[in-house]
């Protein structure tokens, strides 16, 4: 079996490509591609079986260019369209409606005849014409005068969404989790490159000023050497979950384009309101948020690579239910010189998140009971970080502040980034390869959770999974027939 095990995993390697982040320059991003070489390939199933599988390096090729796209004028009317209008897909696009920078919305689509009523509505109002409501974001895909989306739906359905507008020449902003696999986000890099589309993903932290200064302070040496991150999403208690019966779905829901890639099922309430309790559709509710801080950590220590082991506990606590998703985990990541861990649940009603007052003033969280921080420890001082404009702070002995930046909240600016960015064909802020990265991290805690709390040992040379053939296979994406990535 476990000849099994490594055959599986060689064959996954040569089957995908894996990218590597080589340059960031003002051409934009450029990727490397892990290619295999049949010939002087070594015969990993000599290897002794009772030891981790050693991963061989190969050569790389010359890093590829995103496939150039033309400019548009900086006078140029972008056209835009929502796919998924739940609340945050209608606060993101009436954002990028108002920005005053030529934006027309031509389209609201959502599966579900309910949303989306509000948002219609609003846009009229700003920009005088009534945008379309569709169910099938194919239609929107079709349409040659549409030059963006935005991606808010359910997370099941980001990476297959985005790869479809990319392969239709459309940009994509993308809510996160960018991914709901490891393997949908090197799917997503590879079009992305091969077809020069702007893919942006929602992590506004990028286009905060004060995560900026607070990677050159750390890049400073102020800090002293890093030795320890620690990252928090401790949120309120559930309520007990059980779910409902299947029932026939009602008329105002196309729930088979609702599930697209996931496996069909009946309709069920359940499934439909509480998606993110199932591993079919998203990765946990507050995983799912997490990604906030995990992809805000990874840019103020200037977007370190993968780390080289996970090792992830947790459970249902709160309520011991039917949910799939645990309401706490607790990860450790091995980076090498420094150790990263990830603290999720919904167990703590005395944390809170930083409220708006805070995010939209120069005034700093209250760090104890602050339940989004980030932590980092230096050899000489240490360092909190709060997402959403939460704005950092440096510690010494004593609780003496000796350096800090008030932050205001970015998703505004991080909107008007990736309009930008249509016009410019530059990268964005929160580029595809980073948002990959950052997603990466959460997969692997999950894996690492599903597998029964095993430490999974990781290849940041081919994003893969050397230990485990349970966790290898819970990291590709399998799609449902009719709605698969169009080769």
């Amino acid at each position: 079996m476990k000849l099994n095990v490594k055959r599986f995993i060689i064959q996954d390697m040569q089957r995908r490509k894996f990218f590597k982040l080589a340059s960031t320059g003002a051409a934009g991003l450029t990727l490397a591609a892990s290619c295999s070489n049949p010939k002087n390939e070594p015969d990993l199933l000599k290897n002794d079986p009772d030891q981790p599988l050693e991963v061989p390096t190969y050569k790389k090729n010359e890093p590829p260019s995103f496939t150039p796209v033309k400019q548009k004028s900086a006078n140029d009317k972008v056209v835009v369209a929502l796919i998924g209008a739940g609340h945050q897909g209608s606060n993101v696009i009436m954002l990028a409606a108002n920005l005053g920078e030529n934006v027309h919305v031509k389209y609201i689509c959502d599966v579900d005849d309910t949303k989306g009523g509000y948002g219609i509505t609003e846009l009229e109002k700003i920009q005088g014409t009534k945008p379309i409501r569709v169910r099938d974001m194919r239609r929107v895909f079709d349409d040659k005068e549409v030059d963006g989306v935005f991606i808010t739906t359910p997370n099941h359905w980001h990476g297959l969404a985005t790869i479809w507008a990319c392969q239709a020449g459309k940009d994509v902003y993308v809510e996160k989790c960018i991914t709901h696999t490891i393997s949908e986000g090197q799917q997503m890099i590879e079009t992305a490159m091969q077809t020069g589309r702007i893919v942006q993903c929602g992590t506004q932290n990028r286009s905060a000023d004060y995560a900026l200064s607070a990677r050159e302070y750390i890049k400073s040496g102020e800090l002293g050497d890093i030795v320890a991150v620690h990252i928090k999403m401790m949120l309120d208690g559930p309520v007990p979950f059980e779910e409902k019966e299947d029932i026939r779905a009602p008329d105002t829901i196309d729930w088979n384009m609702w599930l697209g890639p996931a496996p069909k099922v009946p309709y069920n309430i359940s499934r439909n309101k509480s998606w993110y309790y199932y591993w079919d559709y998203g990765i946990g509710n507050a995983m799912a948020d997490i990604v906030h801080q995990v992809d805000m950590a990874r840019l103020v220590l200037d977007d370190p690579g993968f780390p080289k082991s996970v090792y992830c506990a947790g459970g249902r606590y709160f309520f011991n239910d039917n949910r799939d998703v645990p309401d706490y985990q607790m990860a450790s990541f091995d980076y090498g010189n420094f150790a990263l861990t990830m603290e999720a649940g919904q167990c703590t009603p005395y944390m809170e998140k930083s409220s708006p007052e805070i995010r939209l003033s120069k005034d700093f969280p209250d760090w104890m009971q602050n339940s989004t921080r980030i932590e980092i420890l230096g050899t000489k001082k240490m360092m909190y970080v709060g997402r959403m404009g939460g704005g950092w702070q440096v510690f010494d002995k004593d609780k003496q502040i000796v350096a800090q930046e008030s932050g205001y909240y970015p998703l505004k600016p991080h909107i008007k980034n990736f309009i930008d960015c249509m016009r410019s064909r530059n990268q964005p802020n929160g580029n595809i390869v980073e948002g990959h990265n950052s997603s990466v991290l959460v997969h692997l805690a999950n894996l690492s959770y599903r597998t029964g709390n095993k430490q999974l040992i990781f290849s940041p040379e081919y994003e893969t999974i050397t230990n485990s053939i349970e966790a290898q296979a819970l990291s590709v994406q399998n799609y449902r027939k009719g709605f698969e990535v169009k080769v």
